[in-house]
């Protein structure tokens, strides 16, 4: 049984974290930490956790922890996963991994030389549909996928919770690192399949003009594969996801949803010719006992370091290919 510290508990470990870990088979939460002392505390008795500090590192050096779940703002995850790392702990980053692919390498470079296990948290690798997508696409249901398409998407105002997220010192950007690292991500996955360009258009946040509100990016795949990531905090929760080849199209109108059953459309001739239905719910917890498993030597996880730091690569070129106009091309990681 993998004891996890979840380091810088707050609205993501209470609403989606906990649950998991209260399905998962292999793995508890013994610890928690928050800089707020009171709110530490609160969390810790709401959810039954016993141990509780205000700072990952401290969090990261006590016995009753085998493995530490990051999930702070963006801007300390540098901080903390090198933390863990120089503390021995096996450590689970939250996407996105870091503020930028430099970042990325430093964490994966640590994690080497300490041979420490160093994992990236993209949850819906977990997923049912996800899953079944992509081995639908193995299968070549569709042929060769030509386009793909992502979008993902919510109400993110500055009234929401995380209201970190419209401060760009701390978030690193905006939906684009929130949740277009999902759909990038996602796409990968599915695809088997790595992006080699970028190109990116954002419209402004009328509030912070540093970072986007919105985007759209157009994802260039090795194998030929055209794919757009639409993202937003503009309007309500969608996450679909579409697939087309030459013999049939793949869709999912709620591809990236664990609240509720996924339907997946397999469509040719304009007609819906098979459906399958499938659920999500314990996607966080086969994130966390798989992750145990790595802890106990029992499997590798699938989702180390690298994976995180190539998926910075893409955002980043995203980035840079707003500011330019231009496509981008994106660095393979090794």
């Amino acid at each position: 049984m993998t004891r996890f510290g979840i380091a810088g508990f707050g609205l993501h470990a209470a609403k989606r974290l906990m649950p998991g870990f209260a399905l998962a088979k292999n793995c508890r939460v013994t610890a928690l930490s928050r800089r707020d002392p009171e709110k530490a505390q609160q969390s810790a008795r709401q959810h039954n956790i016993a141990h509780v500090f205000t700072s990952t590192a401290d969090l990261c050096r006590s016995p009753e922890v085998d493995a530490v779940l990051v999930t702070t703002p963006n801007v300390a995850h540098l901080e903390d996963v090198l933390a863990a790392v120089a503390a021995g702990k096996p450590v689970l980053c939250e996407k996105p991994m870091a503020m930028n692919a430099a970042e990325c390498r430093r964490m994966v470079q640590a994690a080497r030389q300490a041979k420490v296990l160093l994992g990236v948290a993209h949850v819906f690798r977990f997923e049912e549909s996800v899953n079944r997508l992509r081995e639908r696409v193995a299968a070549g249901q569709i042929s060769a996928p030509l386009f793909a398409r992502s979008e993902f998407s919510f109400m993110g105002g500055r009234e929401h919770a995380r209201t970190w997220l419209h401060d760009p010192a701390i978030a690193g950007g905006g939906p684009i690192m929130d949740i277009g690292v999902h759909s990038v991500d996602t796409l990968r996955f599915i695809l088997q399949d790595e992006v080699v360009r970028v190109s990116a258009h954002g419209i402004a946040n009328r509030n912070v003009p540093e970072i986007e509100a919105a985007a759209v990016l157009i994802l260039e795949f090795s194998r030929g594969t055209l794919a757009t990531v639409l993202c937003s905090f503009l309007v309500e929760y969608r996450t679909p996801l579409e697939l087309i080849g030459g013999s049939g199209v793949l869709r999912a109108d709620d591809c990236l949803t664990v609240e509720r059953p996924v339907t997946l459309e397999l469509r040719r001739g304009g007609a819906t010719v098979e459906t399958e239905t499938v659920s999500n719910q314990l996607a966080y917890a086969r994130q966390v006992d798989a992750f145990a498993a790595a802890v106990e030597s029992k499997a590798e996880f699938s989702i180390p370091g690298e994976e995180g730091w190539q998926n910075q690569e893409i955002l980043d070129a995203a980035y840079r290919s707003i500011k330019s106009g231009k496509a981008e091309a994106v660095p393979r990681v090794r």
